[in-house]
């Protein structure tokens, strides 16, 4: 990790904390709160590193909203997650690292566009699958995979929220981790990168359980939206330079 320093670790680990004390109120987040910091502390903690903390979080979570878990719901999204990471993996293979910060500029201010245009599609089977494909494809690519399928969940209770799509999650992030390691893009590097920043994963869990349910969301919507924004363009135009 010779090209990451003490500092950049240091910036890192408060981005992680700051997005999973989100995902532990929201259900959601860690990744549209934490993934556009970490790309401009430095690209390197994405999209490996954040993924396979990610799935230690949604288990954190899991276990602690596991009495409003309905399966039922989930393995909708889940299907379409396995058709989304698939299409994330063939994408994956043929991208350049200026592709990838193209690709992921672009998804980034996707994710924005569907998290402020204010559509409010149903929970049913069809919607879930299509939210689960491009939350899927997505994660994989940018480990921001939250916004599609957090749309089809915005209506429901919290404690319902946040379980389903802990969920969710855990089998999104193991597919993205997976996918990420078949197309080379996990490997020594991104293992002691997640090393590195889990204590900030683990601190933000532990500090949510003292918030949740206290902390409206709506509150901190446009923060991080903006943040996601800002991370977006800049890795926009990082892969249009030459």
């Amino acid at each position: 990790m010779s090209d990451i320093t003490l500092w950049q670790i240091l910036l890192a680990n408060l981005a992680v904390f700051a997005g999973a004390l989100l995902q532990g109120l929201a259900g959601y987040g860690i990744g549209t709160l934490s993934a556009p910091l970490l790309f401009l502390i430095s690209p390197l903690f994405l999209p490996g590193p954040l993924i396979l903390n990610a799935v230690l979080l949604t288990i954190l979570i899991l276990w602690r909203s596991r009495a409003n878990l309905g399966f039922r719901q989930v393995r909708y999204a889940i299907g379409g997650d396995i058709v989304g990471t698939l299409l994330a993996v063939a994408t994956l293979a043929v991208l350049s690292t200026r592709g990838f910060e193209l690709a992921f500029g672009i998804l980034i201010l996707l994710a924005v566009v569907l998290s402020v245009i204010g559509i409010h599609p149903a929970l049913n089977p069809r919607n879930s699958v299509i939210a689960g494909a491009a939350s899927g494809y997505m994660g994989t690519i940018t480990a921001v995979g939250g916004p599609p399928i957090a749309l089809v969940y915005q209506h429901q209770s919290g404690p319902l929220v946040r379980a389903n799509l802990s969920a969710f999650f855990l089998f999104a992030s193991l597919a993205s981790a997976l996918a990420l390691f078949v197309t080379g893009f996990l490997g020594p590097r991104e293992w002691q990168l997640f090393a590195a920043i889990f204590p900030g994963v683990l601190a933000g869990f532990v500090a949510s359980g003292h918030l949740v349910d206290r902390v409206p969301f709506a509150t901190l919507r446009p923060v991080i939206l903006g943040i996601a924004a800002i991370a977006g363009v800049t890795a926009v135009v990082k892969g249009l330079l030459p």
